[in-house]
């Protein structure tokens, strides 16, 4: 006789990791951006060339793009397209990791452009707000 593998706690257990994952992929859950993200326009040129504000760069080895539904995205997809942006850069000055806006993430001004701006700005990482001096 065949049984059953699955016990009422597994059950349980795959509903708890699949309802964060079914939020996340429809883009509810909010995301945390760390404290070096800086705002901006990023164009991918080719898959690893792109424009940051209009200024050549180039994305690091191994760089992550996520979309507005936090999915990583590979750069070749986004070739030519213009989005806004929240992106750090590495040690090295290569573009790092880039999470593509949704609109409520844009309304949450203001965020720093530049590096400047963000040494000279307090950010509240639970708010994930910056604060002008």
């Amino acid at each position: 006789m065949t049984r059953c593998a699955f016990t009422p706690r597994g059950i349980l257990a795959a509903l708890a990791l699949a309802v964060p994952l079914l939020a996340a992929a429809q883009g509810t859950l909010p995301r945390n951006f760390p404290a070096t993200a800086l705002r901006g326009e990023i164009v991918i040129v080719q898959s690893r060339q792109v424009t940051v504000n209009g200024q050549p760069a180039r994305l690091a080895p191994g760089a992550r793009i996520r979309g507005a539904d936090n999915m990583q995205i590979l750069s070749g997809k986004l070739i030519g397209r213009k989005l806004t942006t929240h992106y750090t850069i590495d040690t090295v000055g290569l573009v790092k990791d880039v999470w593509v806006l949704r609109p409520e993430e844009l309304a949450k001004n203001p965020w720093p452009k530049t590096a400047e701006e963000a040494a000279a700005w307090r950010f509240d990482a639970r708010a994930q707000t910056w604060t002008r001096p």
